[in-house]
């Protein structure tokens, strides 16, 4: 999946705001299947993706300490709320490569580090937005308890989707209430990321390269 291309042609439609929708994997007891957690941390495990915008000639460095817009998750979560669902904020969630699913050794070793949903998005989607100064948040779907837990089956396509498929309506509901919560401008930091991020002077850019990332940089380099 080309995850650059993808947000940056939100980016040139003007998007401020990316919401993902995505299916994990719980590594926590009271985060059942069929609840859904809006995480706001990410422990990045995946290992062959393009996660940057930059290179090339230019050199940024981003803060990504808080990975996901605080108030875009917070009416993420008011709304999943307000859609009768069972929601809980705050959590982080690894991200590991796939497409497999984890071994019960990998599962219980990412419980110990204190994490708590285990996905295969959000990594380098979150990144790439913080770069294009775009909110992002995830509404997470537990599915499953992935490989850890004991006495339940283990995570497969067809637990995924059962319960998915169980969870539409929900979803549904969250997304129309969150789009009547979502005011205009911006009180985040999100809009600001690149504001001295960038640490390559404008002169020794290549001009190719900052042809191609003229709609995120032009305004920091003027």
């Amino acid at each position: 999946m080309n995850y650059r291309a993808n947000v940056h042609a939100l980016k040139q439609l003007g998007v401020e705001r990316l919401l993902s929708i995505s299916a994990c994997g719980s590594l926590r007891e009271e985060h059942a299947p069929g609840h859904v957690v809006i995480p706001d941390q990410i422990f990045d495990l995946t290992r062959n993706r393009k996660r940057t915008f930059f290179g090339e000639g230019v050199v940024a460095h981003v803060s990504v300490a808080n990975p996901f817009c605080p108030v875009l998750s917070g009416w993420s979560a008011e709304s999943v709320r307000a859609a009768g669902g069972d929601v809980h904020q705050g959590g982080a969630l690894v991200t590991i490569e796939g497409p497999r699913f984890s071994t019960r050794a990998e599962s219980n070793v990412f419980r110990a580090w204190g994490m708590a949903l285990v996905g295969m998005t959000a990594s380098p989607e979150a990144f790439l937005a913080r770069e294009a100064e775009m909110c992002y948040a995830t509404m997470a779907h537990v599915t499953d308890y992935d490989v850890w837990h004991a006495s339940l089956e283990p995570v497969t396509v067809e637990v995924v989707a059962r319960t998915l498929h169980a969870n539409t309506e929900l979803m549904q509901r969250s997304i129309l209430d969150l789009v009547r919560r979502v005011q205009p401008g911006r009180t985040c930091e999100c809009g600001h990321a690149l504001e001295g991020a960038i640490v390559t002077r404008p002169e020794r850019i290549p001009p190719e390269t900052r042809r191609r990332l003229a709609l995120l940089v032009d305004r920091h380099l003027d």
